[in-house]
């Protein structure tokens, strides 16, 4: 799923730094040490929330434009694009067992050629999906 949200950024008091936080994604909130850093840690909290989302069926927060969203004095709009297949192709790579069914002759000549066929089980799904 891509999308795009309305981020909401202040400076930490201290000065070294800033918080962030998607109001339209309950829990979703971060901080940096700058402001790069603060919006790719954003990026990174919002793609993982909304998997989170995603995985247990539950509604995924429609993005509100930035002129719906309130601030407050010293707060920064910010819009933070995400990509939550872009995101899972980065960060889950956990192998997974997979019974695969083929026909005699096939399973043959893929291991007389060396051919992996979870290799081009993988390549081909990332094709597909993407």
């Amino acid at each position: 799923m891509k999308a795009i949200y309305t981020a909401v950024l202040w400076p930490k008091d201290n000065g070294t730094g800033y918080f962030i936080k998607v109001p339209d994604v309950p829990g979703c909130a971060t901080s940096g040490k700058d402001l790069v850093e603060a919006m790719e840690m954003m990026r990174d909290a919002l793609a993982g929330c909304l998997c989170v989302l995603e995985d247990t069926g539950e509604a995924v927060p429609i993005p509100r434009l930035p002129a719906s969203v309130a601030s407050e004095p010293g707060e920064t709009l910010a819009l933070i694009d995400v990509d939550t297949l872009k995101y899972r192709m980065e960060t889950d790579n956990r192998a997974v067992r997979k019974n695969v069914s083929l026909p005699a002759w096939m399973a043959t000549m893929a291991e007389k050629k060396g051919i992996n066929c979870s290799q081009v089980l993988q390549d081909s799904l990332k094709k597909m999906i993407s």
